[in-house]
């Protein structure tokens, strides 16, 4: 079968290079060829939604050198676990935009550190702001992948995100915008965001095991697995949902007993989205041809170049951060036929992806 060639996804913007979700981060995606970039989107007390990687911002700021909010410093129950630190929803937009950001991994990427105390944090409004300029500047439909983080949780406390999201498409002028694509966990707040009218492509993002917090939240152990949308009638009843998946790499590959790395044929050996039965969970190339059966777009996060961060056949004997033979994994990965790829240094995505056009 044919395969597509991917979208190349700026994830966090280019993150390898520089402290992710800094305007530095986002516009060298673009400046290296990133097709679109990925922000993760939280709120603060105030409403204003932001861009970090989680809601806890003490590894990705310099919050907890700053006195003035020594005493923010809390414990908090959510999501199944305890976790100490500083979360945007206790401080105002106004406090927020005070503090820097700082690379989040500097163990693994200590040339990022260089740049840490540099850049402030994002509003969503000003990300919507950096994909315009930058899309006027390329001549190129630049595009805006986001994912509402923990909607649920977020909700229980007066803070929901179908509506604040929605109130800043609007302010913004993308509401109806073709290039945007919104992405979550949870299919609740997908829902929602498509009864308030958002014509935004939307996608659903999935996981090998386990099961979204919204589906925890609302039935407990009842809730409905990852696993349960992965089958032939779990992508069929997607498709009436959202428009596309989104799944972790090592649903598309996986480690063999002898050391290599073999695309993933599906959970329980089905190798054929067309003869299985309806509720095969599949992976690897099944899973995207079956979600490409149902109509649905496929994506994969996330390409990472560093050991740590590489299927074990892959690795070097040089360190945890240092280069492995990451070609190979990524050209396994596109030749699944995703739709797109999430990838921290978008330019070695791009240039898998030219070796497969060539």
């Amino acid at each position: 079968m044919t395969r597509s060639l991917p979208m190349i996804i700026g994830h966090r913007g280019a993150s390898g290079y520089r402290p992710e979700h800094t305007t530095a981060a986002f516009e060298l995606a673009f400046a290296l060829g990133a097709d679109a970039v990925e922000p993760d989107i939280v709120p603060t007390r105030d409403g204003v939604l932001v861009v970090r990687h989680e809601n806890e911002i003490s590894g990705t700021t310099d919050v907890a050198d700053r006195p003035e909010f020594a005493d923010r410093r809390t414990t908090k129950e959510f999501l199944g676990h305890r976790e100490t630190g500083w979360f945007t929803e206790d401080f105002t937009w106004a406090e927020l935009s005070t503090l820097r950001a700082r690379e989040r991994v500097p163990h693994i990427r200590p040339p990022n550190t260089a740049y840490d105390g540099r850049y402030p944090i994002l509003r969503l409004a000003d990300l919507f702001t950096l994909v315009d300029e930058a899309s006027a500047a390329t001549s190129r439909a630049l595009s805006l992948v986001a994912e509402l983080k923990h909607a649920s949780y977020f909700e229980s406390i007066g803070l929901p995100l179908d509506d604040l999201f929605s109130g800043e498409l609007a302010d913004a002028g993308w509401a109806d915008d073709p290039r945007l694509v919104v992405e979550s966990f949870e299919l609740t707040v997908l829902t929602q965001l498509r009864r308030r009218g958002l014509g935004a492509r939307q996608v659903f993002l999935l996981e090998a095991q386990g099961a979204p917090a919204d589906e925890i939240a609302a039935h407990g152990s009842a809730a409905t697995p990852y696993a349960a949308h992965l089958g032939h009638d779990g992508l069929e009843r997607l498709a009436t949902q959202v428009e596309g998946i989104s799944v972790d790499k090592a649903m598309l590959i996986r480690a063999e007993a002898d050391g290599g790395v073999s695309p993933v044929p599906s959970v329980d050996g089905a190798a054929s989205a067309d003869t299985a039965p309806a509720d095969t969970a599949f992976a690897g190339a099944a899973l995207v041809d079956a979600a490409h059966s149902a109509h649905l777009d496929v994506y994969c996060w996330t390409l990472r170049p560093e050991n740590t961060y590489l299927s074990e056949a892959f690795r070097t004997g040089a360190g945890d951060g240092a280069f492995g033979r990451w070609q190979e994994e990524f050209a396994l990965v596109m030749n699944t036929g995703v739709d797109g790829v999430f990838a921290d240094h978008p330019d070695l995505a791009i240039s898998v992806r030219n070796d497969l056009t060539a």
